[in-house]
């Protein structure tokens, strides 16, 4: 496998990570916003699966092209919610505080957990945390997210680096928040960068043929 760094808007991702196994990118893109015609542009996005993972769970959309694929939410809950190993690695491009992030996140997972009356107590404390792990932090440019969505057991670890300090980690066990965060990058047309959706789309219909 080639060590080459694959660039996605100008910020390098590796194109293999090793969790307990080889993860490959296959999937890239970007959150951002047009303002006064300009793009501005947040943060960088790759999501590294494991080809044979996909082809073990998602093998009902076998010989869909990267289009279909795109316009399926059904396909990408299945990849969402699949017991497939997961690593999504986010790129500061702009930065921004962690408070800010953090409430984007909230919003959005809480919302998505209400609206399928998944939001008690528990998921309200366990997304309090997640949000105090990024309240105090700032985001420079070219700071890393890390989201590591384990296969089996519903567990997602979070982790944080930001110009050379030791990467800072948080470990998010209730399944419900878990679920969420991943529907948070990859629920296809409800997805935070549909320019992400449209790559791993592409990706995953190439692997499935």
């Amino acid at each position: 496998m080639g060590t080459e760094m694959v660039m996605v808007h100008e910020v390098p991702f590796p194109p293999q990570i090793i969790t307990s196994k080889h993860l490959s990118l296959l999937g890239q893109g970007i959150t951002d916003i047009e303002i006064h015609f300009l793009q501005v542009k947040f943060t960088a996005i790759g999501v590294y699966l494991d080809p044979s993972d996909v082809k073990t769970h998602l093998d009902k959309w076998k010989g869909k092209t990267g289009k279909d694929l795109a316009g399926d939410d059904d396909f990408f809950d299945a990849l969402a919610s699949g017991e497939i190993e997961k690593v999504i690695r986010v790129v500061v491009i702009k930065e921004i505080k962690g408070a800010q992030y953090g409430v984007q996140l909230e919003n959005s997972v809480r919302d998505r957990l209400a609206a399928e009356d998944k939001y008690e107590e528990e998921e309200e404390t366990e997304l309090e945390k997640v949000v105090g792990f990024f309240q105090s932090k700032y985001f420079k440019t070219h700071s890393i997210i890390t989201y590591r969505f384990s296969a089996k057991d519903n567990i997602c670890e979070i982790g944080f680096e930001t110009e050379g300090k030791e990467e800072e980690k948080l470990k998010v066990e209730n399944a419900n928040v878990v679920g969420m965060m991943q529907k948070w990058y990859l629920s296809g047309s409800r997805g935070v960068s549909p320019s992400t959706i449209v790559s791993l789309a592409d990706s995953l219909s190439a692997v499935l043929t």
